[in-house]
């Protein structure tokens, strides 16, 4: 009887567990994307397949550098609405395909890359979809695939027999990615290499489709025609069921590339875009943008999103939703901690920070919010012996046009160091004032400041 109440509870558990997970996979993933404006293609049929069952779906992930940068985000932030919707997302690295490189949207071809670079890429970016999605236990849990464990032993006689024979070159020419390189669109046209790459792509479908049941790949909208070859090779090849969902690309209001700057690409590693960077971006976003990419790029729901953007339009000056925005990115992202430690910085700069503050940023993040401001040069050998104020100012630099003119401002209490009011025009300036143990920020006035770096 005992034997008997345990089996019991062990299957009325189940049965709790299963009407659990399939009332969240009723929630419409489509939906969602929908009305957050990440919604380009998708193959009749999709939505009703998501509605009927917990489903597993993949995107693909270009692994050719150590860290993501935010034109993967809205990918990335598809498979998470994905799995908050009680879906199976797959992360997919392109091992094997990133040693080809897609054309899809490039005019000239990738570098390849040996296999150490790309395992090494992969660990890395696992390491950041870990922020975004759960690798946990459970039927939804995501999951992370290279195509390379599936097509390093497959032969090139083998691949071509099995899957070349059945894709027509007619059908693959009149691929997009294809003809714009074959139309004059870019002088170096397309190696056989690459022009194999949506076959690859395709054949990586058919494997998930018969390993782990996935009956979606969605990608941005650059990737419908490498998307449907894959769902035309799970057809002739006997597969399960195949749909397709791909993503507006994003671009500016202005019709510019998003995601660049002047420095290039915003990374998500804070060892090539540090946090206040990346904090930066966001922030100084237009308007227009911002009531975009506050759909795209976080999970608040639509009712916060209406009332932020509401808010915004009643003040617009007061940059209310870009600054909503950058939190939000910026705690997903990085941490709370490195959201805060931002603001804080923003705040040196146009606000009234403290000494203490500026005295916690480190000599990157102090130089980013500094970029731009007029530099100097002082020798160390100088300023370990004390340098009389107005000589610094006057004439070892040009902060002031004169040492009359730096006492005037120094006396009136016009003067800063290091955010500290600087009044005695007697007192020398010494080694034991610099930040990081090289700089000085003087501040004339409110909004005039100068740099004096200490070489040697």
């Amino acid at each position: 009887m005992q034997a008997f109440c345990k089996k019991a509870i062990y299957f009325f558990r189940e049965f709790i567990h299963l009407i659990y997970i399939f009332s969240i996979a009723m929630k419409n993933f489509v939906e969602e994307l929908r009305w957050r404006g990440m919604l380009q293609d998708m193959m009749p049929g999709t939505e009703e397949q998501l509605m009927k069952e917990p489903t597993a779906a993949y995107l693909g992930i270009d692994p050719t550098a150590d860290s993501l940068h935010i034109g993967h985000l809205c990918g990335i932030m598809m498979l998470k609405h994905l799995q908050n919707a009680g879906h199976k997302p797959i992360a997919l690295i392109g091992g094997a395909t990133g040693m080809i490189g897609d054309p899809s949207g490039k005019s000239a071809e990738r570098n390849l890359l040996d296999e150490e670079t790309l395992r090494h890429n992969q660990a890395c970016i696992k390491a950041q979809l870990e922020r975004f999605l759960n690798f946990g236990e459970g039927e939804n849990a995501a999951e992370l695939v290279n195509n390379y464990d599936w097509m390093k032993d497959y032969t090139f006689l083998d691949f071509a027999r099995e899957v070349g024979k059945l894709i027509t070159v007619n059908y693959m020419m009149a691929k997009d990615s294809v003809k714009k390189r074959f139309n004059g669109e870019c002088s170096q046209g397309m190696s056989f290499t690459e022009f194999t790459y949506q076959l690859l792509q395709g054949y990586d479908y058919v494997y998930l489709n018969k390993h782990k049941n996935c009956k979606l790949q969605m990608g941005g909208s650059d990737q419908w025609g490498n998307i449907t070859t894959g769902t035309e090779l799970i057809k002739k090849m006997g597969g399960g069921e195949a749909f397709a969902l791909t993503c507006p690309l994003i671009t500016k209001a202005d019709g510019g590339k998003f995601g660049k700057t002047e420095s290039g690409n915003v990374w998500l590693d804070k060892k090539y875009t540090s946090p206040y960077r990346f904090y930066q971006f966001w922030l100084n976003v237009s308007d227009d943008d911002a009531k975009r990419y506050i759909r795209i790029f976080t999970c608040l729901d639509k009712e916060t999103i209406d009332a932020l953007i509401a808010a915004h339009d009643e003040a617009p000056h007061m940059r209310a939703l870009q600054k909503r925005l950058a939190e939000e990115v910026t705690v997903m992202v990085h941490s709370r901690e490195d959201y805060e430690a931002a603001v804080e910085a923003s705040n040196i700069l146009f606000g009234n920070a403290t000494k203490d503050a500026l005295s916690k940023l480190d000599e990157e993040t102090f130089l980013q919010v500094f970029d731009g401001v007029e530099k100097h040069e002082v020798s160390r050998e100088e300023l370990n012996a004390g340098i009389p104020p107005l000589d610094l100012l006057a004439e070892k630099t040009n902060i002031f046009p004169s040492k009359g003119e730096a006492r005037k401002m120094i006396i009136a209490n016009g003067f800063s160091i290091n955010k500290e009011k600087f009044t005695d025009p007697q007192k020398p300036i010494t080694a034991d004032m610099l930040l990081n143990g090289k700089y000085l920020l003087c501040q004339k006035g409110k909004k005039n400041y100068y740099i004096v770096e200490v070489r040697g």
